[in-house]
């Protein structure tokens, strides 16, 4: 092949690659927080492996690829596949390495040899079941773009992983309806999902919706225990949103389930569930869609993602065993401000949360308790619950007894301040910054939960620099793993 012709290739690969990397990461960003993504490519079976991770994703793993792919040259060997540039359609998966941290898909195409694309793997996913979806995509959208000359490129693939979020939520319940029910239910998952974000998005007197909504197949019904029947002529329709947005009145914080079969509201049951079924439930601005009991999704604003709503504290963790409190110490502590910060959100308040691990605990303004309460008591527990909602902060000490409440934080300006964050936020940075050995987490109503250590928010902390212009850099994983 002639060297321009090359050159030519070599662009237009490097092209659709930065083009799905960016919507793939895009994407995830908005589905489950700051994500990145990265990939490892050959072309052909006698072509070098290629790596693109301008994130640094995949930094730290480096040994684990040199075993994989340099040292061990298996992953040329696939007897199943002629390559063959111009079909694309047929893709024969490959195993996940098993990186810690991280979420992988990856297949053999005629198009593109070898593939493998990698993502975050964020500790607080209902599941990860719609970002293997994501990431599967993705592999099969690079080999249609690569099928294709340079010529018939269209650039979409970057747009379409961009806005992927409701296909990838339906993509994993249709893998799961399939498993369970075979091809040929008669529930149409699209339709669902809009009806769940329309429902989820509609007042009653100015109330946000809360109940479940159960969507059963018909080969099921018989399974259900019904407490209430609709007569078929008069069954509500789905799409009729605020028609069913008044019906979850009639199972608003109760067991109870209102059922439907996808098209129309059949009545309402008690908790028995059938072999399978889908469940949106909606707990006001916010909700969760389940396949059977287990969380797929969760909703909020008119858009699906993938928390749980529920306090990331692996950090909170992470911080505490590279400190000097025992490793029991370390359990503890940990167990009692977990309990504190989901009673918090579950409340749905926030509130500060010190951790003093000084052997004296310092002096903070604020309702100083004499003599301290031991947290480890149940009942002292429950009570700083109640504490907690009390303007100010917790102060607990390394002896895990709450030394006050209430407690105000001070602290002089500096530049690692976020002004886009609130009061409550910055002062703990500024506070940290001032004294050693004083961990706070804050907790805010409408935010993920922040652990604040010598100045810095710990989970804000990320080595993501992104690179300029459109094209990322192709290396060689040789290269890469530093032969």
């Amino acid at each position: 092949m002639p060297l321009s012709t090359l050159q030519h290739h070599s662009s237009f690969v490097r092209r659709c690659v930065s083009d799905i990397l960016n919507g793939l990461s895009d994407g995830l960003t908005h589905f489950s927080g700051v994500s990145r993504a990265a990939l490892i490519f050959a072309l052909s079976p006698e072509s070098p492996m290629m790596i693109c991770d301008p994130q640094n994703l995949l930094k730290g793993h480096e040994p684990i690829f040199k075993s994989l792919y340099i040292d061990n040259q298996r992953w040329r060997i696939n007897e199943k596949l002629q390559y063959c540039r111009s079909r694309f359609a047929e893709i024969l998966p490959v195993k996940d390495p098993g990186l810690a941290g991280l979420l992988s898909n990856g297949g053999h195409s005629r198009a593109v040899f070898f593939q493998q694309w990698f993502t975050e793997h964020h500790p607080d996913m209902c599941s990860i079941g719609p970002t293997e979806c994501w990431l599967e995509h993705a592999v099969w959208r690079l080999s249609h773009d690569l099928a294709n000359d340079a010529e018939l490129y269209t650039g979409i693939s970057g747009y379409f992983l961009k806005e992927y979020a409701t296909h990838a939520v339906r993509d994993y319940i249709i893998d799961q309806m399939n498993m369970q029910l075979g091809w040929d239910s008669l529930m149409r998952v699209y339709p669902i999902l809009d009806a769940v974000l329309m429902i989820s998005g509609t007042q009653e007197e100015g109330s946000w919706p809360e109940g479940k909504l159960l969507f059963v197949d018909s080969s099921m019904h018989d399974q259900l225990h019904f407490l209430v029947r609709f007569q078929k002529q008069s069954q509500p329709r789905l799409v009729n949103f605020k028609h069913v947005r008044k019906l979850l009145l009639t199972v608003e914080r109760s067991t109870r389930h209102l059922v439907s079969d996808g098209r129309a509201i059949l009545g309402i049951c008690d908790s028995t569930l059938p072999a399978f079924s889908l469940c949106a439930d909606f707990q006001g601005r916010r909700g969760f869609f389940r396949v059977n009991r287990a969380k797929v999704c969760s909703f909020a604003d008119g858009r699906f993602t993938s928390t749980t709503y529920q306090g990331k504290l692996v950090q909170l963790e992470e911080v505490l065993l590279e400190t000097n409190l025992e490793r029991a110490d370390s359990f503890f502590m940990f167990k009692i401000v977990a309990s504190l910060v989901h009673h918090a959100q579950r409340q749905k308040h926030g509130c500060t949360i010190v951790i003093d691990l000084n052997e004296q605990p310092i002096e903070i303004s604020g309702q100083n308790l004499v003599p301290p309460l031991d947290l480890r008591k149940p009942l002292i527990l429950k009570l700083a619950r109640s504490l907690v909602k009390v303007d100010g902060a917790l102060h607990i000490g390394a002896d895990m007894h709450l030394h006050g409440f209430a407690c105000l934080l001070d602290g002089r300006s500096f530049a690692g301040e976020d002004l886009a964050r609130g009061a409550r936020y910055n002062s703990a940075l500024r506070f940290t910054a001032e004294h050693p050995n004083i961990i706070i987490v804050v907790v805010s109503s409408d935010r993920p939960v922040s652990i604040i250590h010598q100045g810095m928010d710990v989970q804000g902390v990320c080595t993501w620099h992104q690179q300029g212009g459109c094209f990322y850099r192709i290396d060689h994983l040789d290269t890469w793993v530093g032969i």
